[in-house]
């Protein structure tokens, strides 16, 4: 007896079988028969959801979170570390003290300079990690150390592992969302955003906000006139059932599977993607908290918002970049030349809309289940790079997380007095990852794939939780 016949007899033809796979995608998402929507994959779960914010090219600690009064006393003069600094692009310049000045914000008195006002009022919603260290000082291997876990190409992302490991709560979007800056892509473009070795269905789905086609290729081009809606029905039925018998024949091919998914997601998100993607609805208020009639806040202002209507429905995963990797003039945060005009015009696009979305989210109960986590690839010097700006620096840098669990008010680790290097509780993207999975209710030691004889995780063979981080 061929396979073919097998599934005629046994599951009433492939008919029977697309009904019994539709049927447990059902129950799926109702969450029957998924523990890990209720209660955790490996343990009970603080956050079921996450919007990382990146901010591509190297947000400064030392001009947004990590106060250092030294800078200030010491600024002009010759930077001394007490050892030989070797940079990325220069030699080291003076002290250089940050262009704007610093308050202390909260009742967990945080210091935060003025760069970040609207942020800054948030603070104690959130969870500081001062000592972050990156194994690379060049973007591309960084940026997908952060990311990926690795500073080579091929592995795949967090959001691509959490989409693996707990898929999505919605039927009709994706698990994983990629919203890139509108100026163009970081550096490693959607590398940073691959499934690597997982199944090709959790990379990530990129939505360009804003743009007239914000899903490539989601519907026919207008010169395909012939196409109807009609026509489209069928000839999508069609491909469906040639896609399953084609499938029926090559079990165990994930290529396949990928496929089909891919494709029955398409024909969903047609109906989807314009309600989720259509923010005219929205409240004056809202419009105001996330900056959407400014100029300068209204690109990363839409994204914001359109980030929380999709974890709202039900997806799992949502990146939303700051920063484009398209040389001169800057449009990210790599500022070699003049830190206060690049870090000045981000970091005004920035602030609203990311506490117009922290406090959005707290408003509708969102915060409480959902991680937000605010991070960038190294850091940046404490002295001058040429007169104003700042070379690379991946000794000691900041990221944070607010809600899920997180414990808000909160500083985790210390570089030194120069903000140069981490000198308290050292922290890599390992441990970063390991707490967020954590987080999720993920054992990051438990959360693997064989892959070419190897068990890879997230975490390769490092990370640990961090307990003082969670509430």
């Amino acid at each position: 007896m061929n396979r073919r016949t097998f599934l005629w007899n046994h599951g009433g033809g492939l008919g029977g079988v697309a009904l019994a796979h539709m049927l447990a995608r059902n129950a799926a998402a109702s969450g029957k028969g998924r523990p890990e929507l209720n209660g955790g994959l490996h343990h009970k779960a603080r956050a079921k959801r996450v919007i990382q914010l990146f901010m591509s090219g190297a947000a400064s600690q030392c001009d947004t979170f990590d106060y250092k009064p030294l800078l200030i006393q010491k600024g002009g003069q010759a930077w001394d570390p007490g050892e030989k600094v070797e940079l990325f692009q220069s030699n080291p310049g003076v002290v250089m003290p940050s262009p704007w000045g610093w308050k202390q914000y909260g009742q967990c008195g945080k210091w935060v300079s003025d760069l970040l006002p609207h942020t800054a009022g948030c603070v104690d919603d959130i969870a500081f990690v001062a000592s972050m260290m990156a194994k690379s000082n060049v973007h591309g291997p960084a940026t997908f150390m952060q990311n990926t876990g690795f500073i080579l190409p091929g592995f795949p992302s967090a959001g691509a592992w959490v989409s693996y490991a707990l898929g999505s709560e919605a039927e009709n979007l994706p698990d994983f969302v990629v919203l890139p800056d509108p100026r163009g892509m970081p550096p490693n473009g959607a590398a940073n955003w691959s499934s690597g070795f997982l199944p090709a269905s959790n990379q990530a789905t990129t939505i360009r906000v804003g743009t007239p086609t914000p899903i490539h290729d989601l519907r026919p081009p207008k010169e395909a006139g012939f196409i109807t809606d009609e026509s489209e029905r069928q000839g999508l039925a069609l491909l469906d059932q040639v896609n399953k018998m084609h499938a029926a024949e090559r079990a165990g091919d994930l290529r396949l599977d990928a496929r089909i998914a891919s494709y029955e997601m398409a024909a969903r998100l047609q109906l989807s993607a314009p309600t989720v993607l259509d923010i005219s609805g929205e409240s004056k208020a809202t419009r105001d908290a996330y900056g959407l009639d400014e100029a300068i806040t209204a690109d990363m202002g839409q994204r914001c918002l359109v980030a929380r209507r999709l974890v709202e429905r039900g997806v799992r995963f949502v990146q939303v970049w700051s920063g484009a990797d398209n040389g001169f003039p800057r449009r990210n945060w790599d500022s070699h030349e003049n830190l206060a005009k690049d870090h000045g015009e981000l970091g005004r696009a920035l602030d609203k809309p990311v506490a117009g979305l922290l406090k959005d989210l707290k408003a509708r109960g969102l915060l409480e289940d959902t991680i937000v986590y605010w991070t960038t690839e190294f850091g940046r010097m404490p002295c001058s790079q040429g007169s104003k700006g700042r070379d690379h620096n991946p000794f000691g840098f900041t990221s944070w997380f607010a809600g899920g669990g997180f414990k808000g008010g909160t500083t985790y680790g210390a570089t030194d007095e120069w903000s140069y290097k981490a000198v308290d509780k050292p922290v890599y993207c390992y441990d970063v990852h390991a707490t967020l999975l954590h987080a999720m209710g993920i054992d990051h030691t438990k959360l693997t794939f064989r892959h070419n004889g190897i068990d890879r995780r997230l975490t390769d063979v490092h990370g640990v939780v961090i307990p003082e981080m969670l509430s």
